[in-house]
């Protein structure tokens, strides 16, 4: 697969990652044993990034990821996140005990002794990001991380913690349904030279190879809550994005290699870590980092699905809460 460096001083990875929220089940339930086989189509594959954090199934994720490795002798590079906290006012807590704990536990599960890279996973908002900045840079100094990441930040803070400490990487959602990034953030993390990650940048499952039922997702499932699942917004979103799918087809391609290979062309310091519970599915990314999209192909896209297009918010108002806005 094509490499992409991991942020200015940071390591060469495949040009897009896993990411690991499914095992936790997210997404819906999963097992062990779909877990493990997912981390082998992937390494199979030449995907060499994996995104994970202490919450994903309360630490399920990074048991799992530690298992495979153990399992298998590989040693893939490594993210992770920390600064949830249920005890915390607003649910985030970037203190500097609480950062350091969660990553000496999330170390534990995983069966290192460091990781590549460790995000803070959302900005407590009453804390200033200098100081989050300069607890992650101690972390670096005694060896514990390589590099430090920030999530679902506005451009704005990225430049404030960049200035105390270099950010490695920022990930934020963004796809072909979610284009905020587009509006700073991505022109402020090449300004930078901070690697760029989007989550979610299959637009949570609907550039999969097969359509799906919103009233069958499980109880809890996380996207319920999310306004462009709702009986209202879904069937005009599904009846874009099937188009596309009919673009796909046309192009020869599969929907989720062409969503991946637009989110690759948007920049070389664009890592994407699309997700999965099922090790069938990364078959239909394959060959991603190979598509080369004409002017006539991006014209197409943004046609069939123009800025803008989706309704309905990404995030109900319960899940935005630590997210930080701008523009």
């Amino acid at each position: 697969m094509m490499q992409r460096r991991l942020g200015t001083v940071g390591p060469m990875v495949s040009a897009f990652g896993l990411g690991c929220l499914s095992f936790g089940g997210t997404f819906g339930p999963t097992t062990d044993a779909d877990s493990q086989a997912v981390l082998d189509a992937a390494w199979h594959q030449g995907i060499t990034l994996f995104d994970t954090a202490n919450i994903y199934g309360a630490g399920r994720s990074e048991t799992q990821i530690g298992t495979w490795m153990r399992r298998t002798g590989h040693r893939p590079v490594l993210a992770t996140k920390a600064g949830f906290s249920r005890a915390a006012t607003g649910g985030v807590d970037n203190a500097p005990a609480h950062l350091r704990a969660e990553l000496d536990a999330s170390l534990r599960r995983l069966g290192v002794d460091h990781v590549a890279l460790f995000y803070v996973h959302r900005h407590e908002k009453s804390r200033p990001i200098e100081e989050v900045a300069d607890t992650m840079g101690r972390l670096i100094d005694e060896g514990k991380i390589g590099g430090y990441g920030l999530s679902e930040v506005a451009p704005y803070t990225l430049r404030l913690a960049h200035a105390v400490r270099p950010v490695r990487a920022v990930q934020n959602e963004y796809s072909l349904w979610t284009r905020l990034p587009e509006l700073g953030l991505i022109q402020t993390c090449a300004e930078l030279g901070t690697a760029f990650v989007p989550f979610s940048p299959l637009s949570r499952g609907i550039f999969g190879a097969a359509s799906f039922d919103p009233a069958a997702f499980a109880p809890g499932e996380i996207r319920i809550e999310m306004p462009r699942f709702s009986a209202e917004n879904w069937p005009r979103n599904r009846a874009k994005a099937l188009q596309f799918h009919d673009f796909a087809a046309q192009r020869g391609v599969t929907p989720s290699a062409l969503a991946l290979a637009w989110v690759l062309a948007q920049g070389p310091h664009i890592l994407p870590v699309p997700g999965t519970r099922y090790a069938r599915h990364l078959a239909d990314w394959q060959g991603a980092d190979q598509i080369t999209l004409t002017p006539d192909d991006r014209a197409e896209i943004d046609r069939i699905l123009p800025v803008g297009w989706a309704f309905g918010d990404r995030y109900s108002d319960a899940q935005t809460l630590t997210s930080e806005r701008y523009c």
